[in-house]
C-alpha cells in the first residue's frame, strides 16, 4: 500500500472511526444513566416506560435502525439526517439500552443500609443518589461499560454501509485500488486492536481512580477494602 493511499483514505478513516466512537459513546452514556436510573424509580409508570425503551432497543438491530433513521425517517419528519449522525443516533440509542441494564444492576447492588443511612441523615432522594449510591455504583459499572465501549468501537464498522468514510470503508477503497485484500485487512485488524487496547487501558485506569475515591484500594486487583461511609459533603471518612 502506498503512502498516498494511507494519507488519503486510511488516516482520515481512523479519525472518523474515533469520532463515531466518541459521539456514540457520549449519547449511549447519557441514555444509559437516564434510563438505568429510571428503571429504579419509585413510580411504576416511569419504570414501565424505561423498561419498554430497554426492551425495544435491545431487541432491534442497530444496522436496521441506522437504515430506518437514514431512509425512512426523512419522509416522515421532513428533514434528512447526514449518514454520520444517523449512525451516531442508531449506535448511541442501541448501546445505551444495554448500558441502562448495567446502570440498573449496579444501583440495585448498593447495600440498602447505605440508602437507610442517607435517610437517617435527612438526605433528599437526589442527595442519596448523588452522594451515596452513585459513588459506590459507578466503579462497578466500569468493567461492563468497558466491554460495551469496545463493542461500540467495532460496531462503527456498520456505518461503511451508508458510505461513511470510516476505517472499514477506507479498507474497502484500498482493496479496490490495489486488488490486495490480505495486506489492507490485516492492517485494519491491527488498527481496531490498538484502538480497543487504548480504550481498555483507559477504562481500567478510570476504574482504579473511581474506587480510590471511595476508599477501595486495588493493588494489582488483589486486596479490596470495604467502602467507607460517605459524609454529607460527599467525601469519605
Amino acid at each position: 500500500m502506498t503512502a498516498g493511499l494511507w494519507q488519503s483514505w486510511v488516516l482520515p478513516g481512523i479519525w472518523i472511526t474515533v469520532q463515531l466512537t466518541v459521539y456514540s459513546a457520549v449519547l449511549a452514556a447519557a441514555v444509559a444513566f437516564g434510563i438505568g436510573m429510571a428503571r429504579t424509580h419509585r413510580s411504576p409508570a416511569v419504570r414501565f416506560l424505561a423498561a419498554a425503551y430497554t426492551e425495544i432497543f435491545r431487541g432491534t438491530s442497530a444496522l436496521v435502525l441506522m437504515f430506518w433513521l437514514f431512509f425512512v425517517l426523512p419522509p416522515l419528519a421532513g428533514w434528512q439526517l447526514v449518514p454520520m449522525w444517523a449512525a451516531v443516533l442508531a449506535l448511541g440509542l442501541s448501546y445505551g439500552a444495554y448500558g441502562a441494564e448495567v446502570v440498573r444492576g449496579a444501583l440495585n447492588a448498593v447495600a440498602p443500609a447505605q440508602r437507610e443511612a442517607g435517610t437517617a441523615l435527612n438526605f433528599t432522594p437526589w442527595q442519596r443518589t448523588r452522594l451515596i449510591v452513585l459513588p459506590q455504583a459507578v466503579p462497578e459499572m466500569i468493567p461492563s461499560f468497558c466491554n460495551l465501549l469496545v463493542e461500540l468501537l467495532k460496531g462503527t464498522a456498520l456505518v461503511s454501509l451508508l458510505g461513511v468514510g470510516d476505517v472499514s470503508f477506507a479498507a474497502y477503497l484500498v482493496r479496490l485500488a490495489t486488488q490486495d485484500s490480505a495486506q489492507i485487512y490485516t492492517i485494519i485488524l491491527v488498527i481496531y486492536f490498538v484502538l480497543a487496547f487504548v480504550i481498555t487501558r483507559g477504562m481500567k485506569a478510570l476504574e482504579r481512580r473511581t474506587k480510590a475515591v471511595i476508599g477501595i484500594t486495588v493493588p494489582g486487583t488483589l486486596s479490596v477494602k470495604a467502602p467507607r461511609a460517605l459524609s454529607m459533603k460527599g467525601g469519605v471518612r
